[in-house]
């Protein structure tokens, strides 16, 4: 169940606001940190539990780190709730089956 780390990543509102801020391109602590209501170092210590959970890469460049996101992590996210779609249209399926079935087919 890797999504399960993920999900207690995510369930941070400042968290997702630091991923949000990594969608557009990598950037260091200190853009993200900018106009967010907390410090750098709590920006660090966010991230390094989205780290963790698999949802951000960091790079090294000289003397800076850039964070940006991690595209394998979201997809283990996005194939977990993809099950959940795929078993509401096949429910949604069956039902639609069994109304047409009991109407006689004639929908």
């Amino acid at each position: 169940m890797a999504y399960q780390k993920i999900f207690t990543a995510m369930a941070d509102p400042t968290r997702r606001i630091v991923l949000e801020k990594l969608k557009g391109k990598p950037r260091t602590v200190a853009d993200i940190a900018n106009d967010m209501p907390v410090s750098r170092p709590a920006v660090s210590q966010h991230l390094k539990v989205l780290q963790e959970a698999g949802l951000v890469n960091v790079e090294a460049i000289g003397t800076r780190r850039f964070y940006s996101l991690r595209r394998e992590g979201i997809e283990k996210l996005r194939k977990y709730l993809d099950g959940f779609w795929e078993d509401v249209v096949a429910s949604y399926a069956a039902k639609v089956f069994k109304r047409k079935n009991a109407d006689g087919g004639t929908e």
